[in-house]
């Protein structure tokens, strides 16, 4: 075929092609006017047929819809579940050969513990109607309709209990780690036990089940903790620091005023505790939306792997330049430490914040937790794993920061509808002072709140045992 025919044919098909877009409004014009005579022919039994089957289309949508969020739900709280077994690998390998078996058992048990305490009275204390102070109705989970504060969520109750009860055993797994290698098992349990019964979800109630910090007192005071870094880690935190301050430091921990290092036995099973507990804040944070909203859990997946790198890259750079010590070198063990921290430091607000306010909180988190470390050695509280620097610490600077890098739920580039104002550092002027004020007056309430129970829970739970809370020298020695 010759040049000019080729050109004839491509232009006579694009003649044809722009011709039949040209028909498309008419033919659209022609289809509606049939379906509107055929609508007014049908008798009303048809029509009323036709609107059934759309009806149970949409019902079927619908229950879709909420199968897809409760699988989503189940499926991180599985992952955050298996943050137990982190919790295990990071401690045991912290701390020395002869308590691992002992530190195994307790992570192991108390899941177990913390399941029938907050299936009892845990969950409606934290979420039943009740008062802007505690939760009154729904204990055993035998109604379903006194949990006023979580019928916006359409997952079945069984699958939003499932998720919230593995938040609690973060919480008092986290005290596990701080006592280490001197409490006596039945103490830890027993404590355990009213943790999660009592402690846990009654500050929990103030933020997450309606209560005075969650606007359900005061619309204007509002406390925003997205995933729990005041409402899990700084609660357990605060628990560990009294306990390990009741208890005292490990034999041979201060001599004269002097720490002595007591290394670990296995750095290997705490690096794979890090790497276990990391994965599972992929189920922690994203998991806390309680709905499979592609947009939000991408953004959530990605300040939360942001924060946690920045904060190990500045825990390292911290160990590794430290002033004072002109042959020092990358600490792995603090390296974890700063991984955990800028974890539980972006938890408040991984859904709030940009990737670079993430890489922000994540680099101060890390040197935070590097100082938090040395300032708690100095004061004799001695904590095998860190677990006061990174989750209390990193808890409260976490809270904090969302006041001042929250983006604001206004504007074309907003990552959220409901959420906090925009950020201090965010150009949020006045609200942003009056929303900071309010995150600060949250972490000191719950803070005192916590510290004031914890005491009165380890106390009983000395009263019970009827002598000291930690093993005797003998055992303390043999492991």
């Amino acid at each position: 075929m010759s040049r000019q025919k080729r050109k004839r044919s491509r232009c006579s098909s694009g003649w044809r092609l722009q011709s039949w877009k040209v028909c498309l409004p008419a033919i659209a014009i022609i289809i509606l006017l049939c379906a509107e005579v055929a609508v007014a022919q049908n008798p009303p039994s048809e029509l009323t047929s036709l609107q059934n089957q759309l009806k149970s289309l949409q019902n079927q949508v619908k229950f879709l819809e909420i199968a897809l969020d409760t699988i989503w739900v189940i499926f991180t709280g599985c992952l955050v579940f298996f943050m137990n077994a982190g919790f295990g690998m990071l401690e045991a390998g912290l701390c020395r050969q002869k308590n691992a078996a002992n530190i195994l058992t307790k992570n192991l048990i108390v899941f177990a513990l913390s399941t029938a305490a907050y299936w009892a009275v845990g969950f409606a204390f934290m979420f039943g109607n009740g008062n802007p102070f505690i939760g009154l109705s729904g204990f055993y989970l035998k109604s379903n309709d006194v949990f006023d504060s979580l019928k916006d969520i359409g997952i079945p109750l069984n699958a939003k209990f499932f998720f919230q009860l593995v938040l609690a055993g973060t919480a008092a797994t986290i005290v596990s780690g701080a006592v280490a290698e001197r409490i006596k098992f039945a103490a830890f349990c027993l404590f355990s036990l009213l943790l999660v019964a009592i402690i846990y979800p009654i500050t929990g109630h103030w933020i997450w089940g309606g209560g005075w910090l969650g606007g359900g007192w005061l619309e204007w005071l509002k406390f925003w903790d997205f995933a729990g870094s005041t409402v899990v880690h700084s609660v357990g935190g605060g628990s560990a620091l009294v306990g390990v301050y009741l208890l005292g430091p490990r034999k041979g921990k201060y001599i004269d005023g002097v720490s002595y290092g007591l290394s670990g036995h296995n750095l290997s099973l705490a690096i794979l505790g890090c790497f276990i507990l990391w994965l599972g804040w992929f189920g922690f944070n994203p998991g806390s939306t309680m709905e499979l909203d592609p947009k939000a859990i991408s953004h959530i997946v990605l300040t939360t792997n942001t924060a946690a790198c920045a904060g190990g890259i500045a825990a390292a750079i911290a160990t590794w330049l430290n002033p004072w010590d002109l042959n020092s070198k990358p600490d792995p063990t603090m390296i974890i430490n700063g991984v955990l921290s800028g974890l539980v430091a972006i938890t408040a607000s991984c859904r709030f914040v940009t990737i670079d306010s993430a890489i922000a909180i994540g680099l101060l988190a890390g040197i935070i937790v590097v100082f938090s470390v040395e300032f708690w050695d100095r004061m004799e509280i001695d904590d095998p794993v860190g677990a006061i620097s990174v989750h209390l610490v990193g808890g409260v600077w976490g809270t904090l920061a969302l006041g001042l890098f929250s983006e604001g739920s206004e504007g074309a580039g907003a990552l959220y509808s409901d959420g906090p104002v925009a950020g201090l550092f965010r150009g949020g002027g006045i609200d942003s002072i009056r929303q900071l004020s309010i995150q600060l007056l949250g972490i000191v309430a719950v803070g005192l709140s916590t510290v004031v129970l914890s005491l009165l829970a380890w106390l009983f739970v000395k009263s019970i045992l009827s002598s000291s809370l930690r093993v005797t020298e003998k055992a303390e020695r043999e492991g």
